[in-house]
């Protein structure tokens, strides 16, 4: 959905027609981005339209830069322990003969 509306506005109604979901279940997730103050929402005529506020894409895209980061840090982190680790068991396996 927000993929769609990276593209430009679209009405609910034209949010709903790619996806196999009900009005009422787009319109749920609508009302979290419109919350989340990623998609406005703003009435034409009788239609609903939603617009995408890029600047908010671009908060959650750095705030999601920045734990990629501490995870992929932890990872390389917990990988040399596990590589620590084996090389402590391979090394006490020797000595006992195995």
């Amino acid at each position: 959905m927000v993929q769609r509306l990276a593209r430009g506005p679209a009405s609910v109604h034209g949010l709903t027609e790619p996806f196999a979901l009900s009005q009422q279940m787009i319109s749920k997730h609508i009302a979290c981005l419109v919350r989340a103050r990623i998609v406005i929402k703003t009435k034409r005529g009788r239609e609903s339209v939603c617009t995408l506020r890029p600047e908010a894409i671009k908060t959650v895209s750095d705030w999601a830069i920045s734990y990629r980061q501490f995870w992929e840090e932890s990872f390389d982190k917990l990988d040399a322990v596990v590589k620590q680790m084996k090389k402590e068991k391979v090394g006490d396996d020797k000595k006992r003969g195995k």
